[in-house]
C-alpha cells in the first residue's frame, strides 16, 4: 500500500483518523473511502486537492454511505462546494474527473475482497473487525476495479456561481442550476413536474 500514500505529505493513518473524526466513529467503509480516495487523486495527478489543487477535479460518488464521508474528508471536495456529486446507484463506486485534461477514471470497490480479508487476518473472527484491519493491508488491484472513463460534465453541475434561477410557475420556489422543468408549456420546479418526496401539510406560516 505504500505507493498510494507517496502523493500526500500526511500518512494514511492520520488521514484515517481524521476521516473517522468526520464520520464519527472508525469502521471498513472508512478504510476503504481513504485508499479510494487516494487511489483516485494519484491517478488524476492531484497532489494538493486542498490546495492549489482544489478546483481541478471532482468526484461522481455512488453511494450514501461510509465510504463517501471518508473521500470526501480525503479529497476536501463536498456537496456544498459543487466539487462531489452524487449519483444514487447504491454502488460502492466514484469516479474521479480531472476538470482541465478531462481524464476521469471510476474505482469500484470489489466484493471479493471480503472474502479475501480471511486471508490477511485470519485470526480475527468478527469479519467487521477483520476486514477493518485487512483493507488497511491489501493491495489497491485486490480491493478495488479501476476503469479508464469517459464524462461529459454538464455546465450545470460544475462548481461556481448558478447559471440561472428561475420561479416555478405552480409553488413559487426559485429553482437554480438549469434543474427546472418545462411541462405543459410551463416552468416547473421538479417536485412539482414530477412528485415531490414530501407531502404539504399546512402552507408556510411563522413558527
Amino acid at each position: 500500500m505504500e505507493s498510494t500514500t507517496k502523493i500526500f505529505k500526511r500518512p494514511f493513518e492520520e488521514l484515517l483518523e481524521e476521516s473517522a473524526r468526520l464520520h464519527g466513529h472508525l469502521c471498513a467503509g472508512q478504510v476503504l473511502g481513504v485508499r479510494l480516495a487516494i487511489l483516485g487523486l494519484r491517478l488524476l495527478g492531484i497532489n494538493d486537492p486542498k490546495g492549489q489543487d482544489r478546483k481541478s477535479f471532482m468526484i461522481y460518488t455512488e453511494i450514501d454511505r461510509c465510504a463517501t464521508d471518508a473521500i470526501q474528508s480525503v479529497t476536501g471536495c463536498s456537496l456544498g462546494k459543487r466539487s462531489l456529486r452524487w449519483v444514487d446507484y447504491g454502488i460502492m463506486a466514484a469516479t474521479f474527473v480531472h476538470l482541465k485534461t478531462a481524464k476521469a477514471f471510476r474505482i469500484v470497490a470489489r466484493e471479493e475482497s471480503r472474502e479475501l480479508s480471511r486471508k490477511y487476518c485470519p485470526e480475527i473472527e468478527d469479519k467487521y473487525r477483520r476486514q477493518l484491519k485487512a483493507y488497511k493491508l491489501m493491495n489497491d488491484d485486490e480491493l478495488f476495479k479501476v476503469q479508464e472513463v469517459r464524462l461529459e460534465v454538464p455546465d450545470s453541475d460544475l462548481p461556481g456561481r448558478p447559471i440561472r434561477r428561475v420561479q416555478c410557475e405552480s409553488c413559487g420556489d426559485y429553482v437554480q442550476d438549469c434543474r427546472e422543468v418545462e411541462k405543459d408549456g410551463k416552468i416547473l420546479c421538479r417536485a412539482c413536474a414530477h412528485g415531490a418526496y414530501y407531502k404539504v401539510l399546512q402552507e408556510a406560516r411563522r413558527y
